[in-house]
């Protein structure tokens, strides 16, 4: 079937329908709101589902969304997926990671600095994660960490672009090419993220997308991998659908983790006024950066990179002053997220070897302020007025 042609920004009004957000009473503002696409757009999208009654199964609209992907983020070989956790799972399995080394189980050296995904995935997929300690001030893996923990059942390396600000790729590349290690990036935070003119999603054997509500650009729930090989984007092809390669063949052991059409359509929707929502979140980024006070400290970003207005994390000088300011904003229902914490090595379930003492550092004093499309300047005042003591 021929790809519908796309509902693009120029064919609907582009009114934004995220209002601004003034909570009624009680109400608590959140730290992320999800964005919503203007319901023709949508609408638009969807009827043709109920044309076509073809719901899952690399539909026509999950085939669309693939080909824009690729277009907008400047990237080849993308899959997309039914959710960040499996993209992770499927790229583990597809570039094959998940094989134990002299009937050892496989290790990965990773980061404590995440969401509980980032490690649950390996633990899951029989892979250990082993932790590397993070920069202090990029908070992303430090590469001289990640040498040091590297043993002869050690396979990949799972870094993270943790709030979108980009490991240094360039170095990791160089471990993993002197040990023979596959890369596999946790980019869950890293869309539309450009690096010295080219994508930040290109470097690694794969880089993994999740496209949850809360993200920049969602697909109710979805995800991706974006592969460096085509070879290993077919190989994951055939393992989001049971295994199965053809009619009557299944040549290996798979799993369901298609999309299905009504996320692709919401994704679409999105992607159509994408610059919207972002021009949105940008605004509140730069009051905070303008405004909030010097006695808190920011992320160290790496030089060369764009920016996609994500999350606003701000570390304050102890665990007590951060705690004062999230009680303070939770008073008047404003939101806050300790995001993240705990530092993952803390968790006995993961079995950490030692403690990594930049990144529970970290996790202990940081704070997620609120950044959404609609969240109005009044409420914004009054996050920067607490942060700043007033």
């Amino acid at each position: 079937m021929k790809l519908i042609d796309k509902v693009g920004a120029d064919d609907l009004s582009q009114s934004p329908v995220n209002p601004v957000f003034e909570p009624f009473q009680g109400t608590v503002i959140p730290v992320a709101q999800p964005y919503l696409p203007d319901r023709k757009r949508l609408d638009a999208y969807i009827d043709g589902i109920y044309q076509r009654r073809w719901l899952t199964n690399n539909g026509p609209l999950v085939q669309l969304l693939t080909e824009r992907l690729q277009a907008f983020l400047g990237v080849r070989n993308l899959l997309l997926v039914s959710n960040g956790t499996l993209a992770l799972q499927i790229a583990y399995r597809a570039l094959n990671i998940h094989q134990s080394v002299d009937g050892q189980p496989a290790e990965a050296v990773t980061t404590p600095f995440s969401f509980a995904a980032t490690s649950s995935t390996l633990v899951w997929e029989g892979i250990k994660p082993v932790y590397a300690d993070i920069d202090p001030s990029s908070w992303c893996l430090k590469p001289e960490h990640i040498a040091q923990q590297i043993t002869p059942q050690t396979r990949a390396i799972v870094p993270v672009h943790v709030f979108g600000n980009i490991c240094e790729v360039e170095k990791i590349a160089a471990i993993a090419a002197e040990h023979h290690l596959k890369v596999i990036y946790d980019g869950a935070h890293a869309f539309g993220v450009g690096y010295k003119g080219g994508s930040a999603l290109s470097w690694g054997d794969a880089t993994t997308l999740s496209f949850h509500a809360t993200k920049i650009f969602h697909c109710i729930e979805g995800g991706a991998i974006i592969f460096k090989n085509q070879e290993d984007l077919e190989r994951a092809k055939h393992l989001i659908n049971f295994g199965i390669t053809g009619p009557d063949v299944v040549e290996a052991v798979g799993i369901n983790a298609k999309m299905n059409e009504f996320s692709a359509a919401m994704g679409l929707s999105l992607l159509d006024e994408y610059m919207i929502n972002i021009e949105g979140r940008e605004k509140i980024w730069q009051r905070y950066y303008r405004e909030l006070s010097d006695q808190v400290i920011r992320q160290k970003r790496m030089a060369d990179i764009s920016n996609n207005y994500a999350y606003y994390p701000v570390v304050f000088k102890n665990t007590a002053e951060m705690l004062e300011v999230q009680k303070k904003l939770l008073k008047i229902n404003i939101s806050s997220r300790r995001y993240f914490y705990p530092s993952l090595d803390t968790l006995e379930f993961y079995n950490a070897s030692e403690p990594k003492i930049a990144s529970q550092d970290v996790a202990s004093r940081i704070l997620c302020l609120p950044v959404f499309y609609g969240l109005s300047d009044n409420i914004v005042s009054k996050i920067i007025d607490i942060v700043n003591g007033k």
